[in-house]
């Protein structure tokens, strides 16, 4: 096989179509568009138009509601804190937010650190994080450690 002999599959790649090249390509003079009218016209959308009627979108009920301000957690999982541990990455005694960006477990804090109970953890973890699930806190006391939760941190309202 040589370079020149490469070329793509029949039927891989279509031909596009040259509007308004004259009237022997088929789509000259109007271009395909018909005559007159407003989807002849340049700069017309009308996506979600439905002659007049109410349009599908409009009719459809809307429910819920998107917090703007609402806060984003980093999640981990306990399990994965052990995988970490286990690696000797990571050192069981004193494990803060700051300390598992800078060793690379979660790649940003966000708005703070969530904690969730799901996989197995031994080793005795005293932990500082703004959050931890009911779940998590249980099997860290089990194992014999601690987690201690500070909380999102408010904001100061606004009077």
């Amino acid at each position: 096989m040589k370079l020149n002999e490469l070329h793509d599959n029949p039927g891989a790649t279509k031909k596009r179509k040259r509007v308004g090249r004259g009237p022997g390509s088929g789509t000259g003079k109007t271009g395909g568009r018909g005559i007159k009218g407003q989807k002849s016209r340049s700069g017309v959308a009308i996506k979600g138009f439905e002659g007049g009627q109410m349009p599908l979108y409009q009719r459809l009920p809307k429910r819920g509601f998107n917090k703007p301000n609402r806060k984003k957690f980093a999640v981990i999982n306990l399990g994965l804190i052990q995988k970490f541990i286990d690696a000797g990455v990571l050192e069981a005694g004193k494990i803060t937010e700051d300390t598992l960006v800078s060793t690379g477990v979660v790649r940003r804090k966000l708005d703070g650190i969530r904690i969730l109970a799901k996989g197995e953890v031994t080793a005795k973890i005293t932990a500082e994080v703004t959050g931890a699930s009911a779940g998590a806190i249980a099997a860290v006391e089990k194992a014999g450690g601690k987690l201690t939760v500070t909380g999102p941190a408010k904001e100061a309202a606004a009077e």
